[in-house]
């Protein structure tokens, strides 16, 4: 995994703990969720777009 050990990834988290204390880790991660789960429905909105103008091309 990318090269990295668990002594890496250990200590990795431990910065990340140290820096936004463990209060503020689920929010953290809440909010990638939120924001990787919203990218992805656009991109499926922009496939249904694009494919909805190759069908009216196609039609014409």
């Amino acid at each position: 995994m990318f090269g990295l050990g668990v002594s890496e990834l250990f200590l990795i988290l431990l910065i990340v703990i140290v820096l936004f204390g463990a209060t503020r880790i689920p929010n953290i991660g809440k909010g990638l969720g939120e924001g990787i789960s919203n990218f992805r429905r656009g991109l499926k909105g922009d496939e249904r777009e694009v494919k909805a103008a190759q069908d009216d091309k196609s039609q014409s």
